[in-house]
């Protein structure tokens, strides 16, 4: 029988979201992002597309940067450190097959936001941590359809996490308000949610006011 959390007091659990794989329609996705961003708190965006060139990352966050930075939501880019730098993001996040985080702290500088996946273990995480990493991330927590996965963690490890070190974690994988309030009472800082945002029967507004207020309620 899993323990009940407890957890140090902290912030409110935020949104993290992460932008769909591919992104058709740029200038479209953009109205979307800034209504999705002004319908509740979100802290971060993660622009992560897959299998497309570097001309089309960087277009992406040439159209998307601006939108998230005027609201004051920070800009991370999903694994390439290098073109990070060079489009003015606000911070990396890099995987375990991705660049490491020395690399990357090297490219982005000593101010940028590094973010580290460390899918299941507790060990990866510390190592990141006491390298310096601005957040780890562990998932993923439920199935998902965004991206094949290998580790599935219990929410148990984000109250363990919570309890011995400062560093924030971010908590993703299957994140929609039905379970998103379950994680951030186990301990996560930020809970990642891409599908469950972009694909929301009422549109990506609704779903982010909605989990902004599952959020604001979890405690």
């Amino acid at each position: 029988m899993a323990r009940e959390p407890v957890v140090p007091p902290r912030p409110p659990c935020a949104l993290y979201l992460i932008t769909p794989p591919a992104i058709p329609d740029l200038p479209a996705f953009a109205k979307t992002l800034g209504e999705a961003l002004d319908a509740g708190t979100v802290a971060a965006l993660q622009i992560r597309l897959k299998d497309v060139e570097d001309a089309a990352v960087l277009a992406a966050v040439e159209a998307l940067r601006p939108v998230a930075q005027a609201r004051g939501v920070a800009v991370i880019l999903n694994d390439r450190p290098d073109l990070a730098k060079r489009s003015g993001c606000d911070g990396v996040h890099v995987g375990q097959t991705d660049a490491s985080y020395a690399e990357a702290r090297r490219t982005m500088g000593p101010d940028a936001m590094i973010g580290v996946t460390c899918h299941d273990s507790r060990e990866l995480a510390m190592d990141a941590a006491e390298a310096g990493a601005d957040y780890v991330a562990f998932g993923a927590f439920f199935p998902t359809t965004t991206k094949e996965t290998e580790h599935r963690p219990e929410p148990e490890i984000l109250t363990i996490w919570q309890e011995t070190v400062e560093t924030p974690c971010v908590a993703i994988g299957g994140i929609n308000a039905g379970n998103a309030a379950d994680l951030a009472r186990a301990g996560a800082d930020f809970v990642a949610v891409s599908g469950a945002v972009w694909s929301h029967p009422q549109g990506a507004a609704a779903a982010v006011r909605e989990l902004d207020q599952v959020l604001a309620s979890a405690f």
